[in-house]
């Protein structure tokens, strides 16, 4: 059980989508503009990511590596499929809103990436947690962003307040949303390594670490290692001094050695 709580926790906080991973980043730009949009939006990807999560690890056995990846898109884009209709039958306002941006949850990297590192090679139950922790950590960081634009851009939370009597709308524009996710991610790093200092290292955060790990750096490593030194074997046969030459070979710098120019009848010899 204590597995099940790390998986959840891992994706709301040490392997955040979208403050730590920073995948996954064009819905989140697009779909935050207002706090119901950016919530809508958070638990749609949600309900995809545990439903294929699930769906992956259930039939992980009988899908063949080679098309493993085509697969997963079908079976994302059934879920993606139910997902959209879904939202056009009970909130047709919300659908209108989001756009094509609900369908273009087939291709959103978190999904896929989760399907392929973790979904195909484990069980049901720690899929559907992992699925529940990184969807979780999809919907905090879209509803964060989300909040803040509406706030400091229209005055508003979920429509409601009026906290400024000048807001930026700059903040409900596209750059807007630039200014925000950079705002929102520099403050949860600086958070994050005060509460807990430590070197991270380049392949910490990275959603595949648990692969590429395990077989592209064992080979890299591999390679890189240095040939083992070989003791030289002790010949048996006498040493013969080797014939003194008569000319001296060319120094490294040199083409040619002065000793092979072709010399002329006058020359004497010195």
């Amino acid at each position: 059980m204590l597995n099940m709580l790390k998986l959840i926790t891992d994706g709301l906080i040490r392997e955040n989508p979208i403050m730590i991973l920073m995948i996954g980043l064009c819905p989140v730009l697009a779909c935050s503009a207002t706090s119901v949009d950016a919530l809508g939006m958070g638990l749609a990807a949600t309900f995809v990511l545990v439903c294929s999560n699930v769906m992956v690890s259930a039939l992980r056995k009988l899908i063949p590596a080679q098309i493993r990846i085509p697969v997963f898109i079908v079976i994302i884009a059934t879920f993606v499929t139910m997902a959209d209709y879904l939202m056009q039958a009970y909130s047709p306002g919300l659908s209108r809103s989001l756009g094509v941006f609900v369908p273009l949850i087939v291709v959103n990297c978190v999904i896929l990436g989760r399907a392929e590192a973790f979904a195909y090679r484990n069980g049901v139950v720690p899929s559907f947690f992992d699925g529940v922790g990184m969807g979780l950590g999809f919907t905090a960081g879209i509803l964060a962003l989300g909040i803040f634009r509406e706030a400091l851009g229209n005055g508003t939370v979920f429509g409601y307040g009026h906290f400024f009597s000048r807001p930026a709308a700059i903040f409900m524009l596209p750059p807007g949303a630039y200014i925000g996710i950079g705002i929102l991610i520099s403050v949860w790093q600086y958070v994050k390594k005060s509460v807990a200092p430590f070197k991270i290292s380049p392949c910490a955060n990275c959603a595949l670490a648990s692969t590429c790990l395990t077989d592209f750096t064992r080979e890299t490593v591999a390679c890189a290692a240095p040939p083992a030194a070989v003791s030289p074997v002790p010949s048996t046969q006498p040493k013969t001094s080797a014939p003194e030459q008569k000319n001296s070979p060319p120094s490294p710098g040199m083409l040619f050695s002065f000793d092979e120019l072709p010399k002329k009848n006058g020359d004497k010899k010195r």
